[in-house]
């Protein structure tokens, strides 16, 4: 019955995708969903920008084993991206009323940048696919008994088909839906655990010794762990086409910054709901957290929950993990599509030809990212991978592109550069300061001496 249960969400979530993709007229609606999403809309659909396999697998695991501490990079620093976004970011791209974040790349530093950030963005989406992938995969396998390689198949097969029939409109209309179902489903089984254990009171009591404890030691490798934990996606993200788009699509400037408030507030609330449960369902069966911590909570709702409870759970992992695969799979598809082959073409594309080839880039991101699925299974590892390829490259050429008057297109290539090679050298070391943190720091550098030894043509200085 629940295999059905949940086979039958899954189809509705592709009917959902078909009816949306009679709001697709052109490339414009297809990737940012014609700029008309409303309040409700929008900020759900940011909200399910990270809130998919790492925030419930990943993370309640990394919390049973390191406590508040191992979980800093998600949900805390996903909640500090949006609100950093809609403080400091929002204003001067929302009103550059661009397509991609390619786009802005080009607005500011011109085509070579454009190339280079595209071609770097890209590869990192995989990597998120892939983990959405792989957890969905695991869903299926423990409610069908599927093998891993199957379920990645078919989850991949789910989400391509509403993300490839409706774009952005088929991402935020189901984005909304998944994120009334992932609150129910959440609050419901920490009642559950809650009730089994007598309170909250004796889940708290027997949690490990520093579980709660949220400022590393007064070391300095500690501190430095602590703020590179924050910065992965806290600051990663910010130069990510998944959330540009997501924040692009809201009707309006004013609707654009309170979803990002909005979506940071309920990132940070309900984010802590995965880690309160699997605290409750380690004390209340830890045979099941030795078997398997990532399965800690399907295994516990399949083992000791009701039919009931079941579908609600399995239904607000499904609704979790799709609304996030689906966005990170359209996310590399428009850059492929409007910063790498659009310019590359000598012939000048109609919308519906590029529309054809943004449907035609989702096919490409899910092969790649279900072959790359198959080649590792480990969530957590494979979203903060991705995440500190961006952080690396590209959120130093962003930042200095808004706010510093003489960032230069030499400084954004040096950035970029300074930063993946001095990560790619620093990463196999053990230092106090974590690679991806010192490598920021040297794309900081980049951006200086390329800037002041190559400043701006006055003609580029004027337009920007």
């Amino acid at each position: 019955m629940l295999a059905f249960a949940i086979i039958g969400y899954l189809l509705l979530t592709m009917l959902l995708g078909v009816w949306a993709s009679k709001k697709v007229k052109n490339s414009k609606d297809f990737m940012l969903a014609g700029r008309q999403l409303p309040l409700f809309l929008s900020a759900s659909a940011l909200f399910a920008t990270w809130f998919g396999s790492e925030t419930i697998f990943g993370a309640s695991s990394e919390y049973l084993e390191h406590g508040l501490l191992g979980v800093m990079e998600d949900p805390f620093g996903g909640a500090l991206c949006l609100l950093l976004f809609g403080l400091f970011y929002l204003k001067p791209i929302y009103r550059m009323n661009l397509m991609t974040l390619g786009d802005v790349f080009l607005e500011l530093y011109g085509k070579r940048v454009e190339f280079l950030t595209a071609i770097f963005m890209v590869p990192a989406y995989f990597g998120f696919v892939a983990a959405q992938l792989v957890a969905l995969s695991l869903i299926l396998g423990a409610v069908t008994g599927i093998s891993l390689t199957m379920g990645i198949i078919i989850s991949a097969v789910i989400v391509v088909v509403y993300t490839f029939l409706g774009g952005m409109w088929a991402i935020s209309i189901t984005d909304f839906v998944q994120t009334l179902i992932i609150i129910i489903g959440l609050v419901w089984v920490a009642v559950l655990v809650i009730n089994k254990a007598g309170g909250i009171v004796p889940i708290l009591s027997q949690a490990p010794e520093g579980s709660f404890q949220f400022f590393p030691p007064p070391e300095p490798k500690a501190w430095f762990n602590y703020l590179g934990a924050w910065a992965i996606i806290g600051l990663g993200s910010i130069p990510s086409q998944d959330i540009y788009q997501r924040v692009m699509s809201a009707k309006s400037e004013r609707v654009a910054r309170t979803s990002l408030y909005l979506a940071a507030l309920f990132y940070l609330t309900f984010g802590l709901f995965p880690l309160f449960i699997a605290l409750g369902a380690k004390v209340l069966y830890p045979e099941l957290y030795l078997a398997n911590p990532q399965m800690l909570l399907p295994e516990m709702v399949l083992q000791h929950g009701g039919l009931a409870i079941q579908i609600i759970f399995f239904g607000a992992l499904c609704s979790a993990i799709m609304s996030t695969t689906s966005s990170v799979m359209l996310a590399p598809a428009a850059i492929i599509g409007e910063n790498i082959i659009k310019p590359a073409l000598k012939v000048k594309l109609t919308d519906q030809k590029l529309l054809l080839l943004l449907r035609l880039n989702i096919l490409f991101v899910a092969i790649v990212a279900t072959t790359l699925a198959s080649w590792s299974s480990n969530i957590y590892e494979l979203i903060g991978e991705s995440s500190m390829l961006l952080l690396v490259s590209l959120f130093v050429p962003l930042t200095a592109g808004l706010y510093w008057k003489r960032s230069s297109s030499a400084g954004a290539i040096l950035a970029i550069s300074f930063g993946l090679l001095s990560y790619l050298i620093l990463y196999s070391m053990d230092l106090a300061v974590p690679a991806h943190l010192s490598a920021t720091g040297f794309s900081a550098l980049g951006m200086v001496l390329g800037s002041f030894s190559f400043p701006k043509t006055p003609l580029h200085a004027s337009l920007s």
